[in-house]
């Protein structure tokens, strides 16, 4: 099966204190809070819903997480999260997600692999995928 990549999408955030643990830090799970929101955000930007999929019976669900932190983002931290996109099958995609400081200091790498599957679990071929790459 050929593989096609998308282009980069970017999303902008900014570090909320609450984000932040005892060390002055974003705890290491408030990435992957970034990292849903601006798939989501790639999705819907791609003219797709995510909300309207689901309704559809086609779940996209992350089934591997692979997070690579380089360094950490603060308090008060501008920062981008790139999004582009890579076909594995008919029935899995996988970002490639990374953040970036506002000054373009590389913080995270990350390969999220996101299956499409119905309300039972079952594999299933999402054919809006093409609209994603």
């Amino acid at each position: 099966m050929e593989t096609t990549h998308s282009q980069d999408h970017k999303l902008f955030f900014d570090v909320r204190d609450y984000e932040c643990d005892m060390q002055g830090i974003v705890n290491n799970a408030v990435y992957q809070n970034y990292l849903e929101h601006a798939r989501h955000q790639f999705i819907k930007s791609r003219g797709l819903d995510f909300a309207e999929i689901t309704a559809q019976g086609i779940h996209l669900v992350l089934i591997k997480a692979e997070t690579h932190y380089k360094r950490s983002l603060k308090s008060g931290d501008h920062f981008y999260v790139t999004t582009k996109t890579e076909r594995l099958s008919r029935f899995k995609i996988l970002f490639r997600q990374n953040i970036y400081r506002k000054d373009d200091t590389l913080m995270l790498e990350s390969q999220m692999t996101t299956a499409s599957i119905t309300p039972e679990g079952r594999p299933v071929v999402f054919t809006d995928l093409d609209k994603l790459l």
